[in-house]
């Protein structure tokens, strides 16, 4: 199995992202001032989500689930975590979406709108055997 590598400039909070459809790794550039290892390490975590890809065949498996803890072990980065804790700074985006459950009035903030049906999970549990009902679906909420 062939896999492409590219570094993107482009990436500012990411370190790494693996790309199934084009067997691609995609790197952010900042990892080299940070150390070859951390370049090495992200490599790695990366190849472990095509390796789980592969090994799973049709079926997607989870993204930092066990085939790609496991590919990560057989990589030899065992234990890898799903995140890193690199320098790297977050750029924050205004919630401008707010929506509210019409059973506990919990609020969700939102930087992109809704596109689907979403309900109070928690309200779902608590009436509904956790499955979904329109009772305690998100509305837009009143904003002063």
């Amino acid at each position: 199995m062939a896999v492409k590598v590219v570094w993107n400039p482009a990436m500012r909070t990411t370190a790494g992202y693996a790309n199934y459809a084009k067997n691609e790794i995609t790197l952010n550039p900042a990892l080299i001032e940070i150390s070859p290892q951390e370049v090495q390490r992200t490599l790695r975590h990366e190849l472990a989500h095509l390796l789980a890809a592969k090994r799973a065949g049709r079926r997607r498996p989870a993204p930092h689930g066990p085939e790609w803890k496991a590919a990560c072990a057989d990589l030899g980065i065992p234990g890898e975590k799903r995140c890193h804790d690199l320098p790297f700074t977050r750029r924050s985006l205004a919630r401008k979406h707010h929506y509210s459950c019409p059973n506990c009035g919990i609020v969700l903030a939102r930087v992109r709108p809704l596109k689907r049906r979403i309900a109070c999970l928690k309200c779902c549990r608590a009436h509904n055997g956790g499955k979904y009902s329109e009772r305690f679906r998100f509305r837009p909420a009143l904003t002063a």
